[in-house]
């Protein structure tokens, strides 16, 4: 007789549990608010300047831990008519820097051009054209970072393919950078600096279209070097 009672009260607390969730389900789901994601009126209401401190505040979650929980999926549909990115970034291929996990930012919110040794091409620049003439992205940066494979190979002068042509377009920042050696990681990381730096140089002189939202300040662009030990983003002086 016990055992009869106790599983009847077994059988009707389990309907009150699934009765109480079928009464919650719909207003959780109606209740839903929309991810929210990059528009055509936050991104119109950043400068340069606050659009790099989004940047900055995103890889400081990221170093300490904290990044904010976002529901991935829920951005496809609610970026799928359209786009409104607040930066480009010009970044290595490394596998090791993730542009929007390292800023942790969301799908829609960066442009991410990657090639390797963050080198300038006429595809690259062209890529940096459309962002801010046409999306209207208010920051361009040019991500190196330490340990780079193409910094290595520029220093030690290799060739391999297609890939030669590439290294020798970061020979100028070994030049600048004097003697060295590509096992010294510092060297490595002065290169790497200094190919940023060049590579800023070529986007203002090779890009009238960029060149011109530079001077006017509706465009920033700025260098920055990521540690692949460390997962900091040091942003460099102007």
């Amino acid at each position: 007789m016990r055992r009869t009672t106790f599983a009847m009260e077994l059988v009707a607390l389990a309907l009150a549990v699934s009765a109480s969730a079928l009464a919650q389900t719909p207003t959780a789901t109606t209740g839903k608010k929309a991810p929210a994601v990059q528009t055509a009126e936050s991104q119109a209401a950043l400068t340069p300047t606050s659009a790099l401190e989004k940047l900055k505040k995103g890889n400081t979650r990221f170093v300490e831990k904290n990044m904010r929980t976002r529901d991935w999926m829920a951005k496809v549909p609610a970026t799928a008519s359209g786009q409104h990115p607040f930066a480009a970034i010009l970044a290595c291929m490394d596998s090791r820097n993730p542009i929007e996990i390292i800023f942790d930012q969301g799908i829609g919110d960066v442009f991410g051009i990657r090639i390797a040794g963050n080198i300038v091409n006429d595809d690259e620049l062209g890529s940096m054209e459309y962002a801010t003439k046409v999306v209207g992205v208010k920051l361009i940066v040019v991500l190196g970072h330490t340990s780079c494979g193409a910094v290595k190979g520029a220093i030690d002068d290799a060739k391999l393919g297609n890939l030669t042509g590439l290294l020798a377009k970061i020979r100028p920042a070994v030049s600048a950078s004097g003697p060295g050696s590509s096992k010294d990681d510092a060297y490595v990381t002065k290169v790497a600096q200094a190919n940023v730096s060049q590579a800023m140089k070529e986007i203002r002189e090779k890009s009238p279209t960029i060149k011109e939202q530079l001077d006017a300040g509706t465009v920033g662009l700025v260098g920055a070097m990521y540690d692949v030990s460390t997962g900091k983003v040091t942003f460099l002086p102007d």
